[in-house]
């Protein structure tokens, strides 16, 4: 019989823990004071009472079990709370990935990278809805959202999720998608790591035998006509184009992909606005190589549902790297009648601004965030709508009234009398 979650925490200290552990655990186990913690120490998020390297879904059950408080990292990507006095397990050792091409499916370990799934797709003739950079992880990236070059022909990357393994915060190992455990499938596509421990992820893979893609860099003084182009024409792009305009101190960089061969007469009348190229690598690619077109550290992230002549002027003299980028599409149209709570789907333009404060540039932005790119876990309600995330609260109530996952973008269960939370 398990011993349930806040009675363990109360009964096991960290001596007891590791003893249960030890006898349990397929993968590793690090105390402080072992050699193999102390080397690891710079990299622990803290100072944890005990680490667990998870290579087996029974070791992710036996460290959810032992009632400490959690920090869970994939691949170490993102943002992570502190593990000091809990248990930090990792999922990294856990990075299987397996291709069905006539399913267009792939299934992958907790521990996965996008470039890992991109080379196994890209055989086929497929991909997944991946970011802009191969070591990110594929787990944390879907459940906040999920951002895609191809995003805007086919949805967020917590669309094209078809089903998941976790474990609850009780021990269980369930398995959801939209026939079991519907509310809990719709939470994770884009409610992040609150209701459980990923140990697998199905994805939906989507026919991408080649792209169009690339970026030209122009000079800085066009970057206001090519701003002013985007605002004003980039609701008129088909969705297998999504471009962005970087602007820089002393340069303008036009990026973009079509989703397919071609794309060069949609993408022309933005790249005449922007001048004349002092640089082009547009060209037909694999889609393995659209990470070679680079991004923008997303230091400050904001949404707008317009770009005003007063918020591009702020943008073109501001004297820092902002990249802004059109969205729509399949954003704001999923597919799905129930898309997961990834929020304010309804913006037409995000940036990614390379400084701490940007306050003229934001003046004008509606105030939401996307949870991949929130370092500020304080504001992970301004990620969703508020009823989304009511919702998402109430959810989290009936999986893990306790909050025994509280140590990331924490979304707080519905209070319920009598129920203890984890500090």
């Amino acid at each position: 019989m398990s011993i349930p979650t806040e009675q363990m925490a109360q009964a096991t200290g960290p001596g007891r823990t590791a003893q249960e552990l030890e006898t349990r655990l397929t993968g590793s186990l690090f105390l402080p004071g072992d050699a193999g913690y102390e080397r690891q120490r710079g990299s622990l998020h803290g100072a944890p009472e005990a680490v667990v390297d998870a290579e087996t879904v029974a070791d992710v059950q036996a460290a959810v079990r032992t009632g400490l408080p959690l920090t869970v990292v994939s691949t170490g990507h993102g943002t992570v709370a502190s593990s000091d006095g809990g248990l930090l397990l990792r999922t990294s050792r856990m990075a299987q990935v397996l291709v069905d091409p006539s399913r267009r499916i792939a299934r992958v370990g907790p521990g996965a990278r996008w470039g890992e799934v991109v080379a196994a797709a890209e055989p086929f003739g497929l991909a997944p809805l991946s970011g802009d950079t191969p070591s990110v992880g594929v787990v944390g990236y879907t459940l906040g959202g999920g951002l895609s070059w191809l995003s805007r022909k086919h949805g967020y990357a917590a669309d094209s999720l078809l089903r998941a393994e976790l474990v609850t915060a009780d021990g269980r190992v369930v398995v959801v998608d939209r026939h079991h455990h519907p509310d809990l499938f719709w939470a994770i596509r884009g409610g992040s790591g609150n209701f459980g421990v990923v140990t697998s992820l199905e994805l939906r893979l989507f026919p991408v035998p080649s792209v169009y893609g690339g970026s030209a860099e122009f000079p800085v003084d066009g970057a206001e006509r090519a701003l002013r182009y985007l605002a004003e024409h980039g609701d008129e792009l088909p969705d297998e184009l999504s471009v962005s305009v970087v602007v820089g101190p002393e340069s303008l960089v036009v990026r973009a992909v079509h989703a397919g061969a071609g794309g060069g007469d949609a993408l022309q009348p933005l790249l005449d606005a922007a001048g004349t190229p002092t640089a082009s690598t547009f060209r037909d690619m694999r889609y393995s190589e659209v990470s070679t077109i680079g991004g923008t550290p997303p230091i400050t992230f904001a949404m707008y549902d317009e770009l005003s002549a007063d918020t591009i002027a702020a943008v073109v003299r501001s004297g820092v790297t902002v990249e802004v980028k059109h969205v729509g599409g399949a954003i704001a149209h999923p597919e799905h009648d129930d898309p997961g709570p990834v929020g304010h789907r309804d913006a037409r333009f995000v940036m990614k601004i390379a400084a701490p404060a940007a306050d003229e540039i934001t003046a004008s932005a509606t105030g939401g965030s996307f949870l991949n790119f929130l370092h500020d876990t304080t504001r992970t309600h301004t990620a969703f709508t508020p009823d989304n995330f009511r919702r998402l609260r109430e959810i989290k109530a009936a999986y893990d009234p306790a909050n025994r996952f509280h140590r990331n973008h924490n979304i707080p269960p519905l209070g319920r009398p009598g129920v203890r939370r984890f500090r």
